[in-house]
């Protein structure tokens, strides 16, 4: 069944082309778009286009196909091009004419987008409480080991005196970043457009506001141009967002990579946790973390992508915007299941409390070393030269007390304000 069959078969190679993998993936959009179904046919009775048994029959068979979509037991065959095309004709086979009815005054366009734009609320919330999660065990390890020190590079040479408890921390403060533009995203995605047709309106008198009301939604795409223009714009919106998390991740698992060799030795996992080598005995592989950096390697690539899909497309729908849902659904998928697997390894994160004391670290308090002569009277020039000197002529004696004292530095972490600043994070969007 096509929602614009008009009597005549398509080619096979056309249909098999065109359809593509929709059917497989729309299995992901029919939840919301039996919701979007539900508000449309109840707007479509408060206007006086449906009767109230009418109604009341079509919210009966949409609830029941809700009931199979939650119970994993909703299918779309091969007969159909897409999610849409299923319901519809479920509801026909059930209620005759009535069925048919569902479609007045709504182009499969307008639902699409409402069906993506519901489905990316959700999302993004499910993406956010993972967020959250990891950035509650990244808070709970700096806390644990904030008096830990830990070897600070910069260009990969050794730099200065850092602790676990500021590179967790580090790490838990970045991740708020990436929040505020998961919430850019929300807020893109937070706007119905039901009711745009096929991006220019409708003469049925349709509500809109109804429609946005009883889906949740915080406001209305009002211009039925700018609603259809949504449609690719929302999936960047969100590739952006989730690119900055990948960013992050994709970072906190090199620098796993790189701590657990034994080159460095500041952390490692339990043996089951690790992998090993088919001829070296003696491997423990941080696979999990090279895969998360692969992954959220790749979904850095996905504003890229999508733009490159879209950029030079005018206004109104084009056939090419049927392809961003396989990138964006992959995309969310992938980094879910990264944030999942990084707060379970973190649970079993061991550290080596003893990494500083090897003596290629002791210039690691040079610095302390200029500002103490600093505190003594010396400008800061010359006590770097005077440091620098000593370090030349082989005579520099480290002195291995840190005392440092301002906001987020090794001393003061400043954890409750960023656990704040987390917390009004998570509820902008709202």
């Amino acid at each position: 069944m096509k929602l614009w069959d008009k009597g005549y078969t398509i080619e096979k190679a056309v249909e098999v082309f065109t359809v593509g993998n929709d059917r497989e993936l729309d299995l992901h959009l029919a939840k919301y778009d039996v919701l979007g179904s539900l508000a449309h046919a109840q707007m479509l009775h408060h206007i006086s286009l449906l009767s109230d048994d009418e109604l009341t029959g079509i919210e009966r068979e949409l609830k029941a196909i809700l009931q199979q979509i939650e119970q994993d037991s909703f299918i779309i065959e091969a007969d159909f091009e897409d999610v849409h095309s299923k319901v519809e004709h479920i509801l026909t086979e059930r209620l005759g004419e009535t069925g048919k009815k569902i479609h007045t005054a709504r182009s499969r366009n307008d639902q699409v987008l409402v069906d993506l734009h519901l489905f990316a609320k959700s999302e993004l919330d499910e993406v956010k409480s993972l967020v959250a999660q990891l950035f509650d065990r990244l808070i709970q390890l700096s806390e644990q080991h904030q008096h830990i020190l830990l070897p600070g590079y910069t260009h990969l040479q050794v730099a200065m005196p850092s602790s676990f408890g500021l590179w967790f921390g580090a790490y838990a403060e970045a991740l708020i970043d990436d929040v505020h533009l998961l919430n850019a995203a929300y807020k893109i995605a937070d706007q119905n457009p039901l009711g745009s047709a096929a991006g220019y309106g409708s003469s049925f008198p349709i509500n809109r506001t109804f429609t946005t009301e009883k889906l949740g939604f915080s406001t209305l795409k009002y211009n039925s141009v700018a609603a259809q223009m949504s449609r690719g714009k929302l999936e960047r919106s969100i590739s952006f967002g989730l690119a900055s998390v990948a960013s992050t991740l994709s970072k906190l698992a090199m620098d796993v990579c790189l701590y657990m060799s034994q080159n460095f030795g500041f952390v490692t996992f339990p043996d089951h946790l690790t992998t090993g080598s088919s001829i070296m005995p003696h491997k423990k592989n941080p696979d999990v973390f090279e895969l998360v950096r692969a992954k959220c390697n790749k979904i850095q690539a996905l504003p890229a992508e999508l733009i490159m899909v879209t950029n030079n497309l005018p206004s109104g729908y084009h056939r090419d915007l049927q392809i961003l849902k396989e990138s964006l659904f992959s995309g969310i998928f992938t980094l879910k299941s990264c944030l999942e697997i990084t707060e379970f390894m973190l649970q079993h994160i061991r550290i080596n409390e003893k990494a500083i004391d090897d003596p290629k670290y002791d210039y690691l308090y040079s610095v302390e070393a200029v500002n103490n002569e600093v505190m003594n009277g010396l400008s800061f020039r010359e006590a770097y030269q005077k440091v620098g000197k000593s370090i030349a002529g082989g005579n520099y004696n480290p002195n291995k007390q840190v005392n440092h004292t301002h906001e987020g530095s090794i001393g003061n972490l400043c954890i409750e304000e960023i656990r704040r600043k987390m917390e009004e994070s998570l509820v902008l969007s709202r």
